[in-house]
């Protein structure tokens, strides 16, 4: 049995058609989409029409993403979320997502997503969630403690997990267990601007092939300024676009950097934190005093 494992797919419908030309090649039994369907791109509906396709010609199954989860709970205004979320124009890009698919309805899509799927195999039982199953944000990850493997595995007993959130690819051995991070499709955050996702292949000898898949970066950029997400989307919505751009994890990092010092996520903190971390921009100078100054990729492309 062959399985196909893709995630953090983010709305970018360039990369994830690229995986789908893919997987016609590599023949999967079954694709797994695990999470993150939507959010940090201007595609969203596209995606989740696309993956409806998808269904039809393969045995799919689709789990819940922190991202799916929080469009979902901005939509209805939940009080999970801190209230003064709704009114910082930083959110202004999840705001327009939420929109989008409401306008499309395509949110109960969403809201009906399992958290995690498992199954059985001659290789023992393998558990699948974004993050880890017991939570869709405790992504699988080299900083991923050992203790919280031992905790995780306890609660939740399997032989292989396989989880994504982290956009970044990982095979590590826990013991007798196997921890496998797919990767993302849509953004990663290793240098690497291809679309990634895994090929488990439960054969006699368990074989993981990491996936790779080449695709128009340049069309998928140019979608946050079409579609008018770079616009309506505000700071975050650069950002995002920018992690795309660049292949690596900013959001995060600027997002903590803000708490630490109590800072508003606003462009004068963000130009402030380019000149304080250039080495995000390749340690280019004239990059980092560019970024920042006005909400368009002329910047950056």
């Amino acid at each position: 049995m062959r399985l196909a494992i893709l995630a953090d797919i983010h709305a970018n419908i360039y990369a994830f058609e690229a995986v789908i030309a893919d997987l016609a090649k590599q023949k999967p039994d079954q694709i797994i989409i695990n999470g993150d369907v939507v959010n940090r791109g201007p595609d969203n509906a596209k995606v989740i029409e696309r993956i409806k396709d998808l269904s039809h010609d393969y045995d799919c199954k689709v789990l819940l993403g922190n991202h799916d989860d929080l469009i979902c709970m901005w939509a209805d205004q939940s009080l999970k979320l801190p209230q003064e979320w709704f009114a910082d124009p930083f959110w202004q890009s999840t705001a327009w997502v939420a929109n989008q698919l409401s306008q499309a309805g395509q949110l109960d899509y969403l809201r009906d997503l399992p958290m995690t799927y498992q199954l059985e195999s001659h290789h023992g039982r393998i558990l699948i969630s974004h993050g880890s199953p017991r939570h869709y944000r405790e992504g699988y990850g080299k900083l991923l403690s050992d203790e919280s493997l031992a905790e995780i595995s306890e609660m939740h007993p399997a032989d292989i997990y396989i989880g994504s959130h982290t956009h970044q690819p990982m095979k590590r051995h826990f013991g007798h267990k196997l921890i496998l991070n797919t990767g993302a499709v849509g953004t990663p955050f290793n240098r690497d601007p291809r679309a990634q996702y895994l090929i488990l292949d439960l054969a006699e000898e368990l074989r993981c092939d990491f996936r790779a898949v080449a695709y128009d970066q340049e069309a998928a950029i140019g979608c946050f300024e079409a579609s008018e997400y770079l616009a309506k989307g505000d700071l975050s919505a650069f950002i995002f676009g920018l992690e795309l751009k660049l292949s690596r994890g900013i959001y995060g990092r600027f997002w903590i950097w803000t708490e630490q010092l109590d800072y508003p996520r606003n462009w004068q903190t963000w130009q402030e934190f380019c000149q304080n971390y250039p080495e995000i921009f390749n340690e280019s100078p004239t990059m980092a005093d560019m970024i920042g100054k006005a909400p368009s990729f002329d910047l950056i492309l």
